[in-house]
């Protein structure tokens, strides 16, 4: 499975070590930046991983920001992108089982090393359930 994965200057660290968790999980990870801790617009970083996640280069996208909120927002201006903002596992569950998301968004201040792999490893690792939740996430898309 293919992740791609990005952050700005205040998740550069979660970044940098979920990066190495996806690995030896055997994930394929493409890191989109940002490579230091230097200040970095989280645009910059999430643009990219949607655009690959749209374009079916990576099967899911993991974007990290301060609050996850900026990234968050702006991954969902892709069409066919349906990001999710997730601070505890269950969340990240619901993501995928009845909202079909495709980029789980953290929130690097608000929560730890350990409970941000344990929410990526639920959402990519969880199935979406269909059924009437399809009609209700292609009501998303103008």
């Amino acid at each position: 499975m293919k992740i791609a994965i990005g952050s700005d200057h205040a998740g550069f660290e979660l970044k940098e070590m979920l990066i190495e968790y996806l690995k030896a999980k055997e994930y394929e990870v493409s890191d989109m930046g940002t490579y230091s801790a230097d200040r970095a617009d989280y645009p910059d970083f999430a643009h990219p991983v949607a655009a690959v996640v749209t374009r079916g280069k990576a099967d899911f996208g993991v974007l990290i920001c301060g609050s996850g909120n900026g990234v968050n927002m702006t991954a969902n201006k892709h069409h066919g992108v349906r990001s999710a903002l997730c601070w505890n596992v269950e969340i990240a569950k619901l993501a995928r089982q009845h909202n079909n998301a495709n980029i789980i968004a953290l929130p690097a201040r608000f929560i730890s090393g350990k409970i941000a792999e344990e929410c990526v490893t639920a959402f990519l690792t969880t199935e979406f359930e269909g059924g009437r939740h399809t009609d209700r996430v292609k009501k998303i898309e103008l």
